[in-house]
């Protein structure tokens, strides 16, 4: 397996660490509050809150990301050199944005979304 791939599966368990922070920030009790997690996490306010939002971006980033990361492989245009940096490079971003999310740094917190974005079109144009 390439490290572009183990790249997918860290950005795929990402958004789960951004739960888990979420629900221990606001004091989740899984044994009262399992019933429903996401009324509970919609409650939040601070730091678990912002983490939720995280969690939720993190999967929204995820499809792309991985979808760019096969393509690259599918076509064999790029080097896996390329594919590899570009993939860790994202993995890196969102690592990053996820940090500064939870912190409330919301102008970084920008610029690392970008930054992990031009991440996933470098993967699809090192594809074309």
């Amino acid at each position: 397996m390439t490290l572009a791939y183990w790249c997918v599966l860290a950005a795929a368990l990402l958004p789960l660490a951004c739960a888990i922070y979420a629900k221990k920030a606001a004091g989740f009790d899984f044994a009262r509050d399992n019933g429903d997690p996401r009324a509970f996490l919609a409650k939040t306010q601070g730091a678990a809150a912002r983490a939720d939002a995280a969690q939720k971006n993190g999967f929204e980033a995820f499809a792309p990301f991985a979808a760019a990361v096969i393509i690259a492989h599918a076509t064999g245009n790029a080097s896996q050199t390329v594919v590899n940096i570009w993939a860790v490079l994202f993995v890196v971003f969102r690592v990053l944005f996820t940090l500064c999310y939870i912190a409330g740094e919301a102008r970084l917190r920008s610029m690392m979304w970008a930054a992990g974005f031009i991440c996933v079109l470098a993967l699809f144009v090192a594809a074309a």
